[in-house]
This record gives structure tokens, C-alpha cells and sequence, in this order.
């Protein structure tokens, strides 16, 4: 007859509630950002929708001054890609760019020859130092100040017409240039316009805000905006996008227009760029982003140093086999001199209590072997040897120190 055991358990795997205590903290986490990141969308969608595109009637879309424009008689073009821009670059044209400090180095320098071979007028919108570094050369980018309606004190016609004018933003600086500096901002002027040969010119705007449709009715902002993009018969707005295949070309293409890198000694490589100089302007901040992110989650996540917690463990396992197991892995790695000091250390531990030294004092021989001669009346074994000597040579030396150790103790339980 065989009796029926229920073995308990013995699988470590978690429960469903221990699981869900663990992953609750990063779902909820990932939940806020998702929902963040929708409400940021819903609420960016209708401000930043067509952003200064002539197209958009949104509150920051620039339908209102297009409109105005063509009244005017001006023909009104956009242009989403480089090509388009330059090939529409025209001594009676206007280019318009939105957006320079989005476009790659390399597209800077194209559009920078094409429209000063064009003798006709190029505006920029707000371009910080590294478009200004290759679209006018010798102007320098300072910090930006608050955009208000600020006087134009300067002798610019249109903007001495326009009067006071919402500008601020970007402000900037030529030495040794023709220029004329308008609307200043903290002694520094947020509208420059550079000459260029052949009646043509470059107009550098701190701040594009004067052009939004919400703006536009306000001061002398409409009158600004069409005397600086009306001076032409043609104005052609070049919104620049991440989606312009040009955007993608080496700075080789770009360079081969100015001739004069590949000449100077050699240094530079022809047509050659690196890895950095083919990463859009937008996306190395992006990529700085998500890398600090990602060490914000691993240092969330990392273990905590602290001191050691109790576990309950998964199975109940014998004394006898713990130590069966130890003593395997003592015999794996031939280490006597581990399992000879574990068997002397517990065997004082043992001993110590039954003649009268503390556990403090079980390991030290000064104290403890003059107290086990007292204890014990008969001769015996050099117990200094054996509480405290060498490591055994073999492995028969070992369990024969076991077996003098459990006498020992043996002796002094019943002395």
C-alpha cells in the first residue's frame, strides 16, 4: 500500500500579482508619456499647423500677407525644395526663405551662390549663427531679445514707412560690410540688410513673427512685410523640408561651385564627408534626446545598492543537503584550507558556550585553549594543533580532523 503525497510546490516563477507589481511602475510610466505626448499633439496641431506658410490661414500661418501680395500684383510662389528655389532665383524675384537654419550645410551653400549670382533680394527669417556663417558671410548671430513693437531708426525707406513694427528676436553685426541696421534691440539691430553687387541685396530678420496672420493687422507690420517682399515683381516663398532629396547630398556637390578646398594643400577630401556632416540639423538633437533618456531609464532601473534583503525561498531545503552540496563544491575546487577553517570555526563556536568564554573570544587561542586544559581534565592531543593549526595536506588528513574535532567536542559536552 502506497501512500499518497502532495509534494509542495516548487517553482520559482512569480505570480501574476507579483508580475504586475513589478511592471505596474513602467506601464504607467509609458502610459503618461503616450498620453502626453497625444494632448501635446492635439494641442500643437492647430498652432503650429502651417507655420508661416503662405497657404494657412492658422493664427501663425501667413495666408493674410500672400493675399496682400498679389493684390499688389506680386506673383506668389512656394517652393518646397532647394532646386525649385535657386532655379527661381532671378534678378526680379524675391526669395523668401522660412526656415534657414534648416537646411544642411551643404544646401546653405547652394542657395548662398545661386541668389548672389541672382542680383535680385533674399530675405531671411530669423537664421542663427551657423546659416549666417554661410548665407552672408561676415555677419555674426547675437543672442536673441524679447520681439515688441520697436522704432526703426534708420534710414531704410520701407521701413521709415512702416514705422514702429513687432521685431526683436535674432539680433546681428557686419564689420566691413554695406549694410543698413534697422529696429535695434538692446543697441544691436534685429533687421539688417546686406548690398549686394548689381542692385541685389540680402535682409536678415531677427524675428519672423510680423508675418503670422494674427500680427499682420497690427502696427506697421503689413506695411513692412510688402515693401520688403514687394520690391519685386516675383516673390518666391521657399519653405524648406526635411523631404528635399537635396538634403541628403555630400557637401562634394556643394563645394565644387567654390573651387578653392580642394586646392589648399590637400587637406580636405574631395567630395568626402563624415558621418556627422550627413546628420540632419534637426536630428542630432533629437539623437541627444533620446540618449539622455535612455541613461534617465537605466539609472530608474538600475539595482539600488543597499543592504541585503531576506528572500523567502521558493522549497524548503535539509541541513544535510546544503551541507552535502557545500562540501561538493569544497571538493570541486580542492579547497582543504576553506573547509578545514569552516569545520574549526564552528567547532569553537560549539565549544566556546560550555566553557564559559564568549563568542567574542572563542577564536582567539590566548583565551580559549587556557580555558578548555581547565575544563578538561584529562590529557590530550595538542588542541592548539587542532583548533588552530595548519592546513590539512590531503583529503584523508581532512576527514580525519573532523573526526578529532567531533571528539573534542564530544569530550566537552559530558566533562
Amino acid at each position: 500500500m502506497t501512500a499518497a503525497t502532495t509534494a509542495s510546490p516548487t517553482s520559482a516563477s512569480p505570480t501574476p500579482r507579483q508580475v504586475w507589481n513589478r511592471a505596474r511602475g513602467l506601464l504607467l510610466g509609458v502610459l503618461i508619456l503616450v498620453i502626453a505626448g497625444i494632448t501635446l499633439a492635439a494641442v500643437r496641431s492647430g498652432d503650429q499647423h502651417g507655420r508661416l506658410d503662405p497657404r494657412s490661414a492658422d493664427p501663425f500661418g501667413s495666408r493674410a500677407a500672400a493675399e496682400l501680395l498679389k493684390d499688389r500684383g506680386i506673383s506668389v510662389t512656394v517652393a518646397t525644395t532647394l532646386d525649385e528655389a535657386t532655379t527661381a532665383a532671378g534678378p526680379d524675384t524675391t526669395l523668401l526663405v522660412v526656415r534657414p537654419n534648416l537646411l544642411t550645410p551643404s544646401q546653405q551653400r547652394r542657395l548662398h551662390a545661386a541668389t548672389t549670382a541672382s542680383a535680385g533680394r533674399t530675405v531671411l527669417l530669423a537664421p542663427g549663427r551657423p546659416a549666417v556663417n554661410e548665407l552672408a558671410p561676415g555677419v555674426r548671430a547675437q543672442p536673441s531679445h524679447e520681439v515688441t513693437g520697436r522704432a526703426p531708426a534708420c534710414a531704410l525707406a520701407a521701413a521709415r514707412s512702416a514705422g514702429t513694427v513687432d521685431m526683436g528676436g535674432i539680433r546681428y553685426t557686419a564689420d566691413g560690410l554695406d549694410t543698413i541696421a534697422c529696429y535695434p534691440s538692446g543697441g544691436l539691430p534685429s533687421l539688417l540688410v546686406l548690398k549686394a553687387p548689381r542692385d541685389g541685396d540680402t535682409v536678415l530678420l531677427g524675428s519672423p513673427d510680423f508675418l503670422h496672420n494674427e500680427r499682420l493687422g497690427q502696427q506697421g507690420n503689413a506695411s513692412l512685410a510688402l515693401q520688403l517682399l514687394g520690391s519685386r515683381p516675383h516673390l518666391v516663398w521657399y519653405l524648406p523640408s526635411l523631404a528635399d532629396p537635396s538634403a541628403t547630398e555630400g557637401n562634394g556637390q556643394a563645394d565644387s561651385g567654390n573651387g578653392n578646398e580642394a586646392e589648399d594643400g590637400g587637406t580636405g577630401s574631395e567630395g568626402g564627408s563624415s558621418f556627422l556632416d550627413l546628420i540632419l540639423s534637426g536630428w542630432s538633437w533629437g539623437i541627444f534626446q533620446l540618449a539622455l533618456a535612455a541613461v534617465l531609464a537605466a539609472l530608474w532601473r538600475a539595482r539600488r545598492l543597499g543592504p541585503l534583503v531576506t528572500e523567502r525561498l521558493p522549497v524548503a531545503i535539509r541541513a544535510s543537503e546544503s551541507a552535502e552540496g557545500r562540501a561538493r563544491l569544497y571538493r570541486k575546487a580542492n579547497a582543504r584550507d576553506r573547509a578545514a577553517a569552516s569545520l574549526r570555526h564552528a567547532a569553537r563556536n560549539r565549544i566556546a558556550p560550555f566553557i564559559g568564554v564568549s563568542t567574542h573570544d572563542a577564536h582567539s587561542p590566548t583565551v580559549l585553549l587556557p580555558a578548555l586544559s581547565a575544563r578538561l581534565t584529562t590529557a590530550g592531543d595538542d588542541r592548539n594543533t587542532l583548533l588552530f593549526g595548519p592546513v590539512p595536506t590531503d583529503d584523508a588528513a581532512l576527514v580525519l580532523l573532523a573526526d578529532q574535532l567531533d571528539a573534542l567536542e564530544r569530550e566537552v559536552r559530558t566533562s
